[in-house]
């Protein structure tokens, strides 16, 4: 996509005050064109609109690095160790990784085609501190090269909180930090997670807002910190905590 074609994304970020290089914006570009061409095969997302796809999928990703820069849990220049679960198309870690190119972020994607997607876009972006595994959200919190090491770990519309706390929690180091962007429930699910969060050592931090355009449903990202002792029963085996969540 040339930089007129990218003319929605321009304009959310000036609105969001993400600034893109012109190397950004280049790789904001062909990422896009990568998701038009992958996306019938490897059931990326449900739009095909370029101009929606740079809205609701670039444009919503980068408004969650700038909610958290303006909470202070991304400072600038930040070289954080990141795990983005559930990746599927890769946001919002891609476009995060994008604008904020320190970042050390980990997708985990479990689908295969995906997975597949996932390493092309590093490679044709060549985004040097990105890596793909390819593995369930459970299984990757009992891998002792994951478990227990990362900074941050967000997910989007990946599952219910109770079931996202028991996935995420086990990745985080102490006092690393569960952000999940929430719709409508936001509230509804985080009343839920008591179980979750007394199992897994985490403590609601923070609440923020995201920083949409008019029109479009509000969202709030739940902000979740794991302290003390990793329980080693955590996470229970595949499939377990969206049967029976805790």
């Amino acid at each position: 996509m040339t930089g007129a074609q990218m003319a929605v994304l321009t304009a959310e970020t000036a609105r969001l005050g993400v600034d893109l290089d012109e190397r950004a914006l280049e790789r904001f570009g062909r990422y896009l064109d990568l998701v038009m061409e992958w996306n019938e095969r490897a059931g990326l997302t449900s739009l095909t609109d370029p101009g929606e796809i740079q809205r609701r999928h670039f444009a919503e990703s980068l408004a969650l690095l700038a909610a958290l820069r303006a909470a202070g849990l991304i400072p600038p220049g930040a070289t954080l160790r990141i795990a983005d679960l559930g990746s599927g198309g890769g946001f919002p870690g891609v476009p995060m990784a994008i604008a904020e190119p320190g970042l050390d972020l980990v997708l985990i994607e479990s689908h295969g085609r995906r997975a597949e997607f996932l390493r092309t876009v590093i490679e044709a972006l060549a985004l040097e501190h990105a890596r793909v595994v390819q593995a369930r959200a459970e299984d990757a919190g009992r891998g002792p090269m994951l478990r227990a090491t990362f900074d941050l770990v967000t997910a989007r519309a990946l599952a219910p909180m109770p079931v996202l706390i028991e996935y995420a929690l086990p990745l985080l180091r102490d006092g690393g930090l569960l952000v999940a962007p929430k719709g409508s429930r936001a509230e509804e699910e985080l009343a839920a997670s008591a179980g979750a969060l007394k199992a897994l050592g985490g403590d609601v931090r923070d609440t923020l807002d995201l920083p949409l355009p008019e029109g479009v449903p509000p969202q709030r990202v739940l902000v979740v910190r794991r302290t003390g002792r990793l329980d080693p029963q955590y996470p229970r085996r595949a499939g377990t905590p969206s049967r029976q969540p805790l």
